[in-house]
């Protein structure tokens, strides 16, 4: 079948192809006539179950990773013997939790603890690393390949195999019940975060260096003035992903900061013995409202931290989204 165009050409009509597409010749359009998706069977339908499914997933994902978070609000409003019945809804609300818990917790000195070793911890791990992943990205040198692979080696082994040799080093170095094992070994790169910034070197055109070069810049200055602020993502990155590592490290605390007064402690190592202080087992008298209320307010640092990084994410993974 054949309709004829505008200039009165035959239009061949293709089969299984609506007449819509086939050209209108001189016929008028109808108003009425539904859009060609709608008349399609089930169109407007499919699209529309199809729409719901995929707000219903949604919905039931968020109430799983949300559910926690409730939880843990609900119980830190509660009393004394009502924390964990899971019930999301207080029957009375205990407001004065979050003024009490300051008397009976140091977590005052807890949250700056933890603020000033994850800070250290992540200018100290993002520096490091951003300056060695310059010097794999960017310079010529013989065994760079073998080099570069050892770092990545390192990423192999589990924590367990060095924890005692690292203690045993600090020990002699004096630095037992301080800040320094919490941070220290930052000063010199991790492997992940050199890989990560790495990529992200070589991602950037070498034209712009050797202008630079040519221009009579030094090698600090090509990478301080020119490398550095084009990979300010990835540094970003790398200074949360490090905060939140060290915020939440448990361990090293534990075997670090533990022998000493409980003033000392960090976030996470003062919850865990504020859990030990309350348990019944313990001589304490289960009021573990108080942890509760600590634990959500050690959680809104990561949280707010991570609103404000969440550009840099998206950036980020936009530009390896353009250099692939």
């Amino acid at each position: 079948m054949a309709s004829t165009g505008t200039a009165g050409t035959p239009v061949r009509q293709v089969p299984g192809l609506p007449e819509d597409a086939a050209g209108q010749g001189d016929r008028p359009i109808d108003p009425n006539r539904p859009p060609l998706d709608e008349r399609r069977p089930g169109g407007r339908t499919g699209r529309r179950v199809r729409r719901a499914v995929v707000i219903a997933l949604l919905v039931v994902m968020s109430f799983v990773f949300l559910y926690p978070f409730a939880w843990l609000l609900a119980a830190s409003l509660k009393g004394r013997g009502q924390v964990f019945d899971n019930s999301l809804w207080p029957s009375e609300f205990h407001w004065d939790n979050y003024v009490r818990v300051f008397d009976e917790l140091p977590l005052g000195n807890w949250m700056i603890n933890s603020v000033g070793i994850a800070v250290l911890a992540a200018v100290t791990v993002a520096v490091s690393s951003s300056l060695v992943a310059w010097g794999f990205a960017h310079f010529r040198f013989p065994l760079r390949g073998p080099l570069f692979g050892l770092v990545l080696a390192t990423m192999m082994l589990p924590g367990a195999v060095t924890m005692i040799p690292i203690y045993l080093i600090w020990k002699e170095l004096g630095f037992l019940g301080t800040w320094v094992p919490l941070f220290g070994a930052n000063l010199f790169g991790s492997a992940f975060y050199i890989f990560l910034q790495r990529q992200f070197y070589l991602g950037l055109p070498r034209e712009l260096f050797e202008a630079a070069r040519i221009d009579g810049a030094s090698q600090w200055k090509t990478y301080w003035r020119i490398a550095f602020p084009l990979s300010l993502p990835s540094f970003i990155i790398v200074l949360l992903f490090e905060f939140q590592a060290s915020w939440n490290n448990l361990q090293a605390a534990l075997i670090y900061l533990n022998a000493g007064s409980p003033e000392d402690f960090t976030a996470p190592l003062g919850i865990a013995y504020a859990m030990t202080r309350y348990s019944p087992t313990a001589g304490g008298q289960g009021d573990y409202q108080y942890v509760m209320v600590a634990s959500l307010l050690v959680t809104l640092p990561m949280l707010a931290l991570f609103a404000f990084g969440q550009r840099y994410f998206i950036e980020g993974v936009a530009t390896q989204g353009r250099k692939g």
